[in-house]
C-alpha cells in the first residue's frame, strides 16, 4: 500500500477521537500500519485510515469524523494532484495494492520482509496490520515456509537474484525474481513439522526480546549475529545487545533451521553458498520441466488452484515462464578448459568469463577460450543473449557483451 497524503496516518489516540471502538465497522478501516523501518527498527505504533472499497458518500454517512478529518487533512493536497485517480478519489490511498488484498484474505497472518535491507529477515505480521508498499508480502501463514525462507537455502539465492540499492549498497528483494522462481524442498511431513516448530520459535523469540527491550531493533540483533558468525570481537554496546537480544539463542535457532532445511533438500550440511545456488538453479529447471505434465508443487493449494482455474489435481497446467537463477563460477585453469555440456554449468562458466573480462567481449572471443573453439560459438552467443534478456549482462549492439555489475 503506497500512501499519498500524510493525513491518512493517525496515532491510536487520534483514531479513538475519530470514532474507533465507537463507530460500528470502523475497526475494519482504521488499522495498524507498518513500513520498512517499523520492521527493521521498532514499530512506531501508528495506525492508518484505509477506506478502500467505500465511496465518499458511504464514508460521510458511516464515519463522519473520519470524513471531516480527511476533508481537512488530505483533500486540499489531493486537489492539487495532476493525477485524476488521486484527485477524484481523495479519500482513498493513492496505491491501495488491490492485488494484495485477495491474497491475504482469510489468513490470520502473513510473511513479510523489507524490500531493501542490510539483513534479509522474514517474519510473521498479523493480518490486522496493513503493510507499506516497501514491504514484500507473501500470502502464506505456514511456519514451514517461514523457516525455509529464513534459512541459508534461500538467503544466498535472494542476494544473487535480487538487486542492490543506496549508499550502503543494500540488497533489494525483488519478489518476481527471488521468491516466485525459488524451489521449496519436498520435505517429509516429519521434517516439515520440525522446521515449522523451529521457525515458530525463531519468530516468537525475536518478538519477545523486542517486547522486553523496547529500544532493541532487529538490525542491531542481526549486526551482532553477523559478528558472532565471523568470530569478530564485540564492543560494550554490542555485548549489551547480545545479552538483551539473547543473540546466541538467535544463532542457535538459525543454525537448526539451516540444518533441517538442508536435510529437507537432501543436501550435506556444509555446502558453501555457491554450491547452494547451483543446486537450486538445477532444481528450478527440473521443476519447470515437470509443470507441463501437471506436476505442480503448490504452496497454498486452496488459493492458488482457484486462481489458476484448476479444479482437479491431475489437470495439466500450462508451464509459466521460469526465471532462472545464475551461478557465477570461478575462472578456469590456465590451459584451455573443455566447455561444459550441462546448460547450467555453461551459463555459470560464461558468467565467470564476463566477470573476469575488462570491457566487452563477443561470442567468438569467449568460444576461443575453450577447447571446442568455434563449434560452441552458437551456444555461447545464445547464452550471452539470454543473460542480456534476464538483466545479468548488457550489450549495445547485440554482438559485444559485458557483465552488469552492482552499483
Amino acid at each position: 500500500m503506497k500512501l499519498h497524503g500524510s493525513g491518512f496516518i493517525v496515532t491510536p489516540a487520534e483514531a479513538e477521537a475519530l470514532g474507533l471502538d465507537k463507530r460500528p465497522g470502523l475497526e475494519q478501516h482504521i488499522r495498524h500500519y507498518r513500513n520498512g523501518r517499523d520492521l527493521t527498527n521498532r514499530p512506531r505504533g501508528v495506525m492508518v485510515i484505509d477506506l478502500f472499497g467505500l465511496s465518499a458518500e458511504e464514508v460521510r454517512a458511516r464515519f463522519p469524523e473520519v470524513y471531516q478529518h480527511l476533508l481537512a487533512r488530505v483533500k486540499p493536497e489531493r486537489d492539487r494532484n495532476n493525477r485524476d485517480t488521486y484527485r477524484l478519489n481523495w479519500w482513498v490511498f493513492g496505491e491501495p495494492r488491490a492485488d494484495l488484498r485477495p491474497v491475504l484474505m482469510g489468513l490470520p497472518r502473513y510473511i513479510a520482509t523489507v524490500e531493501t535491507a542490510k539483513h534479509r529477515v522474514f517474519q510473521f505480521l498479523d493480518a490486522s496490520i496493513l503493510p507499506d508498499n516497501k514491504i514484500v508480502c507473501m500470502g502464506l501463514d505456514d511456519a514451514f515456509h517461514l523457516g525455509v525462507l529464513s534459512s541459508r537455502a534461500h538467503c544466498p539465492w535472494a542476494l544473487r537474484a535480487g538487486g542492490w540499492l543506496g549508499m550502503g549498497n543494500d540488497p533489494v528483494y525483488v519478489k518476481s525474481k527471488v521468491f516466485d522462481p525459488f524451489p521449496f524442498p519436498d520435505a517429509t511431513d516429519a521434517l516439515q513439522e520440525e522446521i515449522r516448530h523451529v521457525a515458530e520459535e525463531l519468530d516468537a523469540h525475536r518478538k519477545a526480546r523486542q517486547a522486553e527491550h523496547p529500544h532493541l531493533t532487529l538490525t542491531q540483533m542481526y549486526n551482532v549475529l553477523e559478528k558472532l558468525r565471523a568470530g569478530t570481537a564485540l564492543n560494550a554496546d554490542e555485548e549489551q545487545i547480545k545479552g538483551e537480544g539473547l543473540v546466541l539463542i538467535l544463532k542457535e535457532l538459525h543454525d537448526q533451521l539451516d540444518a533441517l532445511v538442508f536435510q529437507a533438500y537432501g543436501w550435506p550440511a556444509n555446502l558453501p553458498d555457491e554450491e547452494v545456488i547451483g543446486r537450486l538453479v538445477v532444481l528450478n529447471k527440473e521443476r519447470a520441466t515437470e509443470e507441463p505434465r501437471g506436476v505442480v508443487r503448490w504452496l497454498r493449494p486452496a488459493y492458488q488452484k482457484v486462481r489458476a482455474g484448476i479444479t482437479e489435481e491431475a489437470a495439466p497446467k500450462a508451464a509459466e515462464e521460469q526465471r532462472e537463477m545464475l551461478l557465477v563460477a570461478q575462472a578456469g585453469a590456465e590451459q584451455k578448459p573443455s566447455f561444459p555440456s550441462d546448460e547450467v554449468a555453461r551459463t555459470a562458466t560464461i558468467m565467470a568469463v564476463l566477470a573476469n573480462t575488462q570491457g566487452t567481449v563477443d561470442a567468438s572471443a569467449v568460444a576461443s577460450g575453450f577447447r571446442q573453439g568455434k563449434r560452441i560459438e552458437p551456444h555461447v552467443r545464445a547464452t550471452l543473449t539470454s543473460l542480456v534478456r534476464m538483466g545479468f549482462a548488457s550489450s549495445r549492439d547485440g554482438k559485444s557483451f559485458q557483465l552488469r555489475r552492482a552499483a
